[in-house]
């Protein structure tokens, strides 16, 4: 999703497309990784905490974000690049770093398809490596 399409997919995604919308979504495609409520509050001085919040609830429930849950207690957000919903491509695995505590996208790592008892069907997949990045490894040797 390129940043002149994000009032086009609000729109496209029955949210209507406010100025704190455009400006969440902004912040989450600019981003080269998950943001959490705490981080996208730094980014946007200018929007409080609740508002934000509410802007990643709604996003969620259109499928135009999806929640990551790394380890370190904080959900994090990521946009979802699917046409309806986010798709088993946006739900690609990421790595929580131990030390620095970031996580990581790795958009070309996909998840290993799994099977699935009769009966059950997937909605969203959490796919987290944890260890400790690049960055970490230099100032430890």
């Amino acid at each position: 999703m390129q940043p002149t399409d994000i009032i086009p997919t609000l729109e496209k995604k029955g949210v209507k497309p406010t100025s704190n919308r455009i400006l969440v979504l902004k912040a989450l495609l600019a981003s080269g990784h998950p943001l959490s409520l705490s981080e996208l509050e730094e980014i946007l001085p200018t929007m409080d905490k609740s508002s934000i919040f509410r802007v990643l609830t709604l996003f969620v429930e259109h499928h135009i974000a999806h929640g990551i849950e790394d380890g370190s207690g904080s959900l994090k957000y990521e946009a979802c690049m699917g046409e309806n919903e986010c798709t088993l491509e946006d739900m690609h695995a990421h790595f929580y770093c131990e030390i620095c505590k970031q996580t990581f996208c790795f958009k070309t790592t996909h998840i290993p398809e799994i099977s699935l008892p009769e009966g059950f069907s997937v909605s969203s997949i959490n796919y987290m490596v944890k260890g400790m990045c690049p960055h970490c490894a230099r100032k430890v040797r």
